[in-house]
């Protein structure tokens, strides 16, 4: 197996393994009272996500890696973790807005209103450079800024309503 399929192969089981994780914590949050907002462009991440793992699929085996920017996305990925850990089982894929429930102000978020959108756009913008693919990054980071845009507003406005 080379270097370049192992890497995706581990990132696409991170993916996956995260999907339970989310549904359960989803689930949980609405069995606690909350409710989900702007469900509406979930399809869209959702299909971006997708895209991006499969052009990577498509184009990354048999390139040769950049270890440096190996590292980088090693030490995203520990942003990641970091975000996950702290967030626990509020972490979810979806806006769910739990009445009550205060805004966690501890780990990345002491520091950065949306530190998971700022892991995951270094993630779309990182993995295709560590196989030298510059146009991929390129594309699937403006597409990732403007779901992101989309899904930023919703949720600050989905946050004011329960300040």
């Amino acid at each position: 197996m080379s270097l370049s399929v192992l890497i995706l192969a581990l990132v696409t089981l991170q993916r996956l393994a995260e999907l339970p994780w989310a549904r359960a914590n989803t689930k949980r949050l609405l069995d606690a009272g909350g409710h989900e907002v702007a469900a509406g462009h979930y399809s869209l991440i959702v299909l971006l996500h997708v895209a991006w793992l499969a052009c990577l699929w498509l184009l990354a085996p048999g390139r040769p890696v950049s270890l440096p920017l190996l590292a980088v996305f090693g030490l995203v990925e520990l942003g990641r973790i970091w975000v996950l850990a702290t967030l626990g089982r509020r972490w979810t894929t979806r806006i769910i807005v739990v009445p009550r429930e205060t805004l966690v102000a501890r780990g990345p978020y002491r520091f950065l209103a949306h530190p998971n959108y700022l892991v995951v756009a270094l993630e779309i913008a990182l993995l295709p450079l560590v196989f030298g693919l510059w146009d991929v990054a390129l594309v699937f980071s403006i597409l990732n800024a403007i779901v992101l845009t989309i899904r930023i507003r919703a949720e600050a406005k989905a946050l004011e309503s329960v300040q």
